[in-house]
């Protein structure tokens, strides 16, 4: 939970809340991957991209 705070400490004294979404969907992408890997739903994910 540190790097958290801290990432958002970064973001907020560099104005740079735009990277915020950016860094949301890569981290929900990230999670998709993950949690589809051993599934049979695998294949269909890995045509999306």
């Amino acid at each position: 939970m540190d790097f958290l705070a801290e990432l958002w400490q970064f973001l907020k004294h560099r104005k740079k809340l735009w990277l915020l979404p950016v860094i949301m969907v890569l981290l929900l992408l990230a999670l998709l991957i993950v949690f589809v890997q051993g599934s049979a739903l695998a294949p269909f994910i890995y045509s999306v991209f």
